[in-house]
């Protein structure tokens, strides 16, 4: 099972121009099930997510924000939305959206998304979420982990395919919230990475990126909980996709993280 996630920067940027890049990436990729962060809808029903997915002959589960405002007041347009999507080869049976906790000053409407895919043997329970950016934000992530953590152990129950947990946590590896989501049962994918391949997904090679850190951090996660019966969910592989333009467009301001699992 492919499994991508990818943050897409919202209508940033040239963002008419970013989208077929996004498609043109995801098209190669041929994943099985993407978790998207920063995904836009208009008012008049246009939906990057649903968009994406149509053409990608996927099946699209869509989670909007509850307070875009902020997000709208930096572009100055307030028909436009943002959210968190799922994009699956297999159809989604139950969905669930959590609001991740913030205090009000701090508060821009981040939220997780649970997805039950219907694949072949064994449903997958996935997950995709956004944290809040900023060193100044460090707090307010580790709050947002320990309840992304409490949401997929709700969530988890009835398979043996291990949960999924996708996203951009805005924190690097070693920090404390992205330990204590390691902390339990759940492991990075990254860890069967090529030592040797690039790994920042926030990288200074990227035009997008304002003041971008040296040599770059990698801050967009694939999180896999315990192999189930024979290896089932077992990470095989992991790389980054989507790290350099397409046709002279860079699609994101993030690179992807692509992760291979074993079964379905």
């Amino acid at each position: 099972m492919r499994v991508v996630t990818w943050n897409l920067w919202w209508r940033f940027g040239p963002w008419a121009d970013r989208q077929k890049a996004v498609l043109a990436v995801l098209r190669e990729l041929r994943p099985d099930v993407v978790g998207l962060q920063e995904v836009w809808a208009a008012d008049d029903g246009a939906n990057l997510a649903e968009w994406l997915a149509g053409e990608l002959g996927l099946h699209c589960a869509w989670a909007a924000s509850e307070a875009p405002e902020r997000w709208q007041r930096r572009i100055a347009d307030d028909t436009v939305g943002i959210g968190n999507a799922v994009l699956s080869r297999w159809p989604v049976t139950e969905r669930a959206v959590l609001r991740l906790p913030a205090p009000t000053e701090l508060d821009d409407g981040r939220l997780a998304l649970h997805a039950r895919l219907d694949a072949p043997g064994h449903p997958v329970p996935f997950f995709t979420a956004h944290l809040n950016s900023g060193d100044h934000a460090a707090a307010v992530r580790r709050e947002q982990a320990a309840a992304l953590a409490d949401f997929v152990a709700k969530y988890r129950h009835g398979t043996a395919f291990p949960p999924v947990v996708t996203g951009d946590l805005n924190a690097r590896p070693e920090s404390p919230e992205v330990r204590l989501l390691r902390a339990g049962w759940l492991h990075d994918a990254w860890d069967v990475a090529d030592p040797s391949a690039p790994a920042a997904t926030w990288d200074a090679a990227n035009p997008y990126i304002p003041n971008p850190p040296v040599p770059g951090a990698r801050i967009d996660y694939v999180h896999v909980g315990p192999p189930g019966p024979d290896g089932l969910g077992r990470v095989r592989t992991a790389r980054r996709a989507g790290d350099g333009p397409v046709d002279g467009v860079w699609p994101s301001d993030h690179a992807a993280v692509v992760v291979d699992l074993a079964g379905n």
